[in-house]
């Protein structure tokens, strides 16, 4: 994997971008000549003005592909493994980008290209990246284009490195052995364990390793050292097993989690300057955003007064940054007695609280847009963990580990923890979004931030666990 800004991208998925890339050029000029070579009568202005002349409407059709591409999820491992869905968000992502591009083609009329040069090379396109995902899943799931790992341990914490490898989520590893140690009892599969191992540097030349995990269970009793140290001077990466878990599957593990790893670790920095761009972000995005959707907050309004008496808006007392309390504004989505009884309660499957307007837009999300205020009053970031109520934080506070950690950034309209865990309603479900939100609060970056903005668009479009 590749880290940009503290974010670990998988290098297959970069490749595969980089190719889909081209492919898109490709689509977008080949349209523009087959287009006019066809048809005569049409005006070759955009075929003499040459490439140079095409490139900016080019370069717009491709960015705005790519970028429906990834908010819908086609570079995620989860969602780009098998071709039934992938030709389903291709379709999403491609019509998506075939509005944006007719909206920007107007309002710039530089940049336009023929109609029908778009409508064909929109085709070519497609038809070149279903054929890029069909050779990808196949050449991609090759042990041989896989990093090579050799793991010093063979309990549970191997285990769980070997369970991983073995999932089908697409994962770019492929571990050579176990090599075990003597701290723990041996979880791993006997097929996997190396046993008579003398020499872990040249055992991992040999294999072509490019990888030592460490994933000891006592390193105080069972991490051999001088070994290790020789393969770290004889150029061989040398990773332990926090930083590994995190990087393969972009959350925290809280249970080998540590106040020491948190020290030493690249990450959690805060300051001034980081404060002042995020909150520079949160300003420009909340207030075009504001006024993108000022209609649909109308309508909104006008569809929850016609349904059920009352107020439109619900206000909510919530836990925010350094634990300071503030006032959530939502769209109310429950009846007014939902909560008549005074015990505060997590949402359920299928909850007879929620009307008719209210499952719609908090499937869609759009019960969350009056939180809009919120960012622009410095309450919450467009980014960031959910806020919780005071009830549930004390509550999770005493259950979970570094629970109160989550609360160094700002909350968030959205996360990284809403895109990758369902809704949450037990404590299982609590503990899985931490593990993301300790990623968002360890990793964050700008960069970081539009990630998760461009894959919202994934979950509003396919909403995944929303009660």
């Amino acid at each position: 994997m590749i880290r940009l800004f503290r974010h670990y991208i998988p290098v297959p998925y970069l490749v595969l971008g980089l190719i889909e890339n081209v492919i898109l050029f490709s689509a977008v000029f080949l349209g523009i000549y087959i287009t006019h070579a066809r048809n005569p009568l049409i005006e070759r202005e955009l075929v003499d003005r040459g490439v140079a002349a095409n490139l900016p409407g080019a370069l717009v059709f491709v960015v705005a592909i790519l970028v429906m591409m990834f908010a819908t999820g086609l570079y995620n491992r989860t969602y780009g493994r098998d071709m039934p869905t992938i030709a389903l968000r291709l379709l999403a992502s491609f019509g998506l980008a075939f509005v944006t591009l007719a909206l920007v083609f107007y309002l710039w009329p530089d940049l336009w290209i023929w109609r029908d040069a778009v409508t064909l090379a929109v085709g070519l396109a497609l038809a070149g990246v279903l054929a890029a995902r069909f050779v990808f899943i196949k050449v991609c799931d090759l042990d041989a284009f896989k990093r090579r790992i050799l793991v010093v341990g063979a309990g549970e914490r191997a285990a769980r490195i070997e369970r991983l490898a073995a999932s089908d989520a697409g994962h770019g590893f492929a571990p050579v052995g176990f090599v075990p140690s003597n701290d723990a009892a041996v979880a791993v599969s006997p097929e996997h364990r190396l046993a008579g191992v003398n020499s872990l540097s040249e055992f991992a030349r040999a294999r072509g390793v490019d990888e030592i995990v460490v994933a000891v269970e006592d390193r105080r009793g069972g991490l051999p050292v001088e070994a290790l140290l020789e393969c770290k001077l004889d150029g061989l990466r040398v990773v332990d097993f926090e930083s590994f878990m995190e990087r393969e599957t972009g959350r925290v593990d809280l249970d080998s989690m540590s106040p020491s790893w948190m020290i030493y670790s690249d990450g959690f920095a805060v300051g001034p300057l980081r404060d002042a761009v995020k909150r520079g972000f949160d300003l420009t995005v909340a207030s075009i955003m504001l006024i993108l959707v000022l209609p649909l907050l109308l309508a909104t309004a006008i569809a929850i007064r016609l349904e059920s008496p009352g107020p439109v808006l619900y206000r909510q007392e919530r836990v925010g940054h350094r634990g300071r309390r503030f006032t959530l504004l939502k769209f109310r989505s429950m009846r007014l007695d939902a909560e008549c009884d005074g015990t505060p309660r997590w949402a359920a499957e299928n909850d007879p609280r929620v009307t008719r307007v209210g499952a719609f837009i908090r499937k869609t999300r759009i019960d969350e847009l009056p939180q809009l205020v919120n960012v622009l009053k410095g309450e919450m970031s467009f980014v960031g963990p959910r806020p919780e109520r005071p009830f549930f934080v004390d509550r999770l506070a005493g259950e979970l580990v570094y629970y109160a950690e989550r609360h160094r950034v700002k909350p968030g309209i959205t996360g990284w923890a809403q895109l990758n865990h369902p809704y949450g309603a037990s404590l299982d479900d609590a503990k899985g979004k931490l593990r993301y939100d300790l990623y968002y609060v360890k990793n964050f970056s700008v960069f970081l931030d539009l990630i998760i903005l461009m894959q919202t668009v994934r979950v509003v479009l396919w909403p995944e666990g929303v009660r």
